[in-house]
């Protein structure tokens, strides 16, 4: 599907969603460069497992929302592998409560990481890939930003601005030869949806029309999938994999 042999950054991939875009791409026959805050002995095992089936892996230790470090990142991944073809904005965090009682570092840091990081990085492989004429972009963003979600304010928001920074991008460059397109997941069994109130989780269930969340490898099949030949044609889209819950 043309994947194979491409060089991907997929930014928080050491957990849930991102880890298995990693490991799909991977096995696709990509080689993966994936960033990481904390999780260093998490990144460093991920690295060593893609690259014992014949990959090559990179962990860098790099905070999208810090424009310096995400410059740094991608130049040290060129430097690697002499290209970048793919960039994969997955890192994100959430903050959830009410916005009577959202503190200001509660916006920010969100805004920061989610919606400012994709600036960041995209903007350290822009210009590369215009150069090359060639390379796919994929925003993960999600079903808060389609629908908006209560005690999300801040999530949804920035969620919402990466759907918006989507179609701004995939206009300007679609001349270059490089996609830009979102993939907007619902309820996925993550780290992050882990840790939501049992009975809030039963309720919003009951609007998936599938009826049960989605899993990790689903969106990653679809990141791949929008990542390949077979997808060429298509740019600006968001494509949601939410079991049906924003339609």
């Amino acid at each position: 599907m043309g994947i194979q042999g491409k060089t991907a950054i997929v930014t928080g991939g050491t957990r849930g969603i991102g880890k298995a875009i990693v490991l799909e791409l991977a096995r696709q026959g990509a080689n993966v460069a994936f960033t990481y805050v904390k999780s260093a002995e998490q990144a460093n095992a991920l690295a060593g497992e893609i690259s014992k089936d014949g990959m090559r892996a990179m962990a860098v230790q790099s905070d999208s929302s810090n424009f310096n470090q995400s410059k740094q990142m991608v130049d040290g991944v060129i430097k690697n592998f002499g290209r970048v073809d793919v960039l994969v904005n997955n890192a994100g965090i959430t903050r959830d409560k009410a916005l009577m009682m959202m503190s200001e570092e509660d916006w920010r840091q969100v805004i920061d990481t989610n919606l400012t990081g994709v600036f960041n990085c995209t903007r350290a492989v822009i210009v590369p890939m215009m150069k090359q004429k060639s390379g796919s972009i994929i925003n993960i963003t999600s079903v808060s930003g389609v629908v908006g979600m209560a005690r999300q304010v801040n999530y949804s928001s920035s969620k919402a601005g990466i759907i918006g920074f989507t179609k701004a991008l995939a206009k300007e460059v679609a001349r270059y030869g490089i996609t830009v397109n979102s993939v907007a997941p619902g309820f996925i069994e993550t780290e992050m949806v882990e840790v939501l109130d049992k009975k809030y989780l039963e309720e919003i269930l009951r609007f998936v029309p599938m009826g049960r969340m989605g899993k990790a490898e689903e969106v990653a099949e679809v990141v791949s999938f929008l990542i390949s030949d077979a997808a060429r044609y298509i740019t600006g889209h968001v494509l949601n994999v939410d079991g049906g819950m924003a339609m």
